[in-house]
C-alpha cells in the first residue's frame, strides 16, 4: 500500500540492493527516524524469497505468530494451561492485532519483545525459578533488541514498568532482588546488541554532538540529534520538527482499546475481581501486567500518541483477560450476553448495506465511490468516514462473509458458556478477519499505486516525477524499484535528510516540472486526480496525456505513448 507500508518496504531493498545496512534511505535521501531491525529482518525475507510485497510481510506474519506463543506461554506459566489459552486466544484474535499488522510497522514485533521482557523479569527475581541467569540473560538481550525495533520506548516501557512492579511490592531496595537482574552484565548484554548499530549511523552521519532544543527546517544536525533529541524527547514535548504527525485525542486513545480488544474486551470489567495480591505466581503476574499497562497508558496520555502506540500492552491485558476467563463468574455470563447482543446487531446491520446496496452498479474501481474527510484521517479507522451506500455495492462478498462471522458468534454465545463460547467468539472473529481481508482487496486501486506502476513498467522509457510527498505514492517506488523526482515535495519525513552532506537534489519546483514537460524527453508524471487543475496552469491541456488512471490517481505523459 502506499504510505508508510511501502516505504519501509523500499527501505529494506534499498539495503539489500546497496549492502549499506547502517544508513536507511528513500529516493537516495538519508531518512534517519526509524530504528533499523525491521528493515534488516525484511531485507532478509527479500534475500530468501525476493523483493515482493508478501515477503516484505513474511517478518510481520513470523512476529505475530511469536507474539501469540509468548502471551500463551506466558500465561500458562502464571496462571495454568487453561488461562494461558485464554490469553492466547485473546491476543491472536483481537481486532487491533489484526489492523495494525496490516501495514508494515514494527510495533508488533517491539510488542512480542517487550512480552518476552517481561516474562524474563518475573522469572529472573523467582527464587522459585532454577534458571534465575538464564532469564535475566534474556530480559537483557530482549531489551536490546527492542532498542533497535522502536529507540528508547523499548527499554522506557518494560523497565518502568518493573520498576513499578518492584517498588509496589516492596522489592525495589531489595539486594536479593538486584543480584538476581545481574543489572550490569545486563547493561553490557544489551549494550552488545544495540549500540554497534547507533555507533556506526553517528559516525557516518555526522556531525556527532549538538544538543540543541531548536528544531527547525533547512537545519541539520547529523544522526544523533535528530535520532534522539528530535525523534524522541522533542517529539514527547510536541516540539519536532517537521511536524509530520498528528495526535489522537486523549479520551479516543483509552476508550478505543474496547475496539482494539474487541471481541474479548467486554470481558475487562471480569478483571476487577481478580486478586492482584502478590502471594503467589499468578498474583505476581496479574500485578505486574497492571503496571505494565498502567505506565504505558499514563506515558503516552502525556504525549503525542497514535492508536497503535500502546499495542505493547496489549499481552498485558490479554492476560489478565484470560485469567478472568479461566476463573468464570457473573462478569464473565454477562460479559458473553453483551457480545451475543452485539453480534446480533452488527449482522442486522451488515445484511441492511448488503441490501441497500444490492442492485448498485460498480463502475470503475471503488475509488469513484467514496467520500473525503481528511480531517478524519488521523484516526486508524478514519478512512472509514469515506464509505457511502454506494461504496457497499464493492464489498458484497465481505458483506456476506462477514453477516455469516456475526451470526455464527450470535449462534455460539446465544446459549453456550464457558469453553464453546469463548470457541465460538474466535472462530467470529477468524470469519471476521477474512472477510476484513477480502475487502481490502477491493480498496487496492485506492490504498496503492500497484496498477499505474505496472502499466508505467509496460510503458517506454521516461524519467518518473510524483507530485507532492514520497509517501503519497511510495508504492510506486516499490513495484517499479526506480528514484524519482519529487514535485513540491520537499517536507515532511524527507526534509531533514534532504540536508544531509551529499543527499542528491531530487526535489524541482512547477517552473522546473513546465520546463521538463515541454522538452523534447518523455516525462511521466503520478498525480492525484485532484490535483490535475493545478497543472492545467502550467501547461497546455493538451500535453497532459493520461496513460492510467486507478483509484483516483493518475499516470500522465508528455508525449504519445504508441500501444
Amino acid at each position: 500500500m502506499d504510505d508508510v507500508d511501502a516505504v519501509q518496504a523500499q527501505i529494506a531493498r534499498n539495503m539489500l540492493a546497496s549492502g549499506d545496512y547502517v544508513t536507511a534511505r528513500l529516493d537516495g535521501i538519508p531518512y534517519l527516524e526509524k530504528a533499523p531491525l525491521i528493515y534488516w529482518l525484511i531485507a532478509g525475507s527479500f534475500h530468501v524469497f525476493g523483493a515482493t510485497d508478501w515477503a516484505a510481510r513474511i517478518p510481520m506474519v513470523l512476529a505475530a505468530l511469536a507474539l501469540a506463543w509468548l502471551t500463551t506461554a506466558f500465561g500458562m506459566w502464571a496462571f495454568g494451561r487453561q488461562a494461558g489459552l485464554y490469553a492466547g486466544l485473546c491476543i491472536s484474535t483481537c481486532f487491533g492485532l489484526f489492523l495494525f499488522t496490516r501495514i508494515l510497522i514494527p510495533d508488533v514485533m517491539l510488542t512480542a519483545s517487550i512480552a518476552l521482557s517481561m516474562w524474563a523479569f518475573l522469572r529472573a527475581i523467582d527464587e522459585e525459578e532454577p534458571h534465575q541467569r538464564w532469564w535475566a540473560f534474556v530480559l537483557a538481550a530482549s531489551l536490546g533488541t527492542s532498542l533497535l525495533f522502536k529507540s528508547l520506548v523499548g527499554v522506557v516501557f518494560p523497565v518502568a514498568a518493573a520498576l513499578v512492579y518492584l517498588g509496589v511490592t516492596g522489592q525495589l531496595l531489595q539486594a536479593k532482588v538486584w543480584k538476581a537482574l545481574h543489572p550490569l552484565s545486563g547493561f553490557i548484554v544489551a549494550l552488545l546488541i544495540a549500540a554497534p548499530w547507533h555507533v556506526l549511523a553517528t559516525l557516518r552521519n555526522p556531525p556527532y554532538f549538538e544538543f540543541t532544543m531548536r528544531s527547525a527546517p533547512g537545519e541539520y544536525h547529523g544522526f544523533l540529534w535528530f535520532y534522539f533529541i528530535n525523534e524522541q524527547l522533542l517529539r514527547f514535548l510536541n516540539m519536532r520538527y517537521p511536524r509530520d504527525y498528528d495526535t489522537v485525542p486523549r479520551l479516543y486513545f483509552w476508550g478505543f482499546h474496547l475496539l482494539w480488544l474487541f471481541p474479548w474486551s467486554v470481558y475487562l470489567p471480569a478483571v476487577s475481581k481478580l486478586s492482584f495480591k502478590p502471594l503467589d505466581r499468578a498474583g505476581k503476574a496479574r500485578l505486574l501486567a497492571l503496571c505494565w499497562t498502567g505506565f504505558i497508558l499514563v506515558f503516552f496520555t502525556f504525549s503525542t500518541t497514535q492508536e497503535y502506540y500502546s499495542m505493547p500492552c496489549y499481552p498485558a491485558l490479554a492476560l489478565l483477560i484470560g485469567s478472568a476467563m479461566a476463573a468464570g463468574g457473573n462478569w464473565i455470563r454477562y460479559g458473553t450476553r453483551v457480545l451475543c447482543g452485539i453480534f446480533i446487531a452488527a449482522a442486522a446491520a451488515v445484511l441492511t448495506l448488503y441490501f441497500l446496496a444490492w442492485n448498485l452498479p460498480t463502475p470503475g474501481d471503488i475509488s469513484s465511490a467514496l467520500s473525503s474527510n481528511p480531517g478524519a484521517y488521523k484516526l486508524s479507522l478514519g478512512h472509514m468516514e469515506d464509505l457511502t451506500i454506494a461504496s457497499f455495492a464493492y464489498l458484497r462478498i465481505p458483506l456476506v462473509l462477514a453477516a455469516i462471522a456475526f451470526l455464527v458468534g450470535a449462534a455460539g454465545t446465544f446459549k453456550a458458556r464457558g469453553q464453546r463460547a469463548f470457541l465460538a467468539i474466535s472462530l467470529m472473529a477468524i470469519l471476521f478477519f477474512q472477510a476484513a481481508r477480502i475487502a481490502m482487496a477491493a480498496f487496492d486501486p485506492y490504498l496503492s499505486s500497484r496498477p499505474l506502476a505496472e502499466k508505467l513498467e509496460s510503458s517506454p522509457p521516461g524519467k518518473l516525477i510524483v507530485d507532492h510527498h514520497y509517501y503519497t505514492f511510495s508504492s510506486i517506488f516499490f513495484y517499479t524499484n526506480r528514484d524519482a523526482l519529487l514535485l513540491n515535495g520537499r517536507f515532511n519525513n524527507l526534509v531533514y535528510g534532504s540536508y544531509a552532506p551529499g543527499a542528491p537534489n531530487v526535489f524541482i519546483d512547477d517552473a522546473q516540472w513546465r520546463s521538463m514537460w515541454l522538452a523534447p524527453a518523455r516525462c511521466y508524471l503520478v498525480i492525484t486526480d485532484t490535483a490535475v487543475e493545478r497543472l492545467k496552469k502550467l501547461v497546455d491541456p493538451g500535453v497532459l496525456m493520461v496513460v492510467a488512471h486507478s483509484g483516483g490517481k493518475l499516470l500522465l505523459t508528455n508525449h504519445p505513448v504508441v500501444e
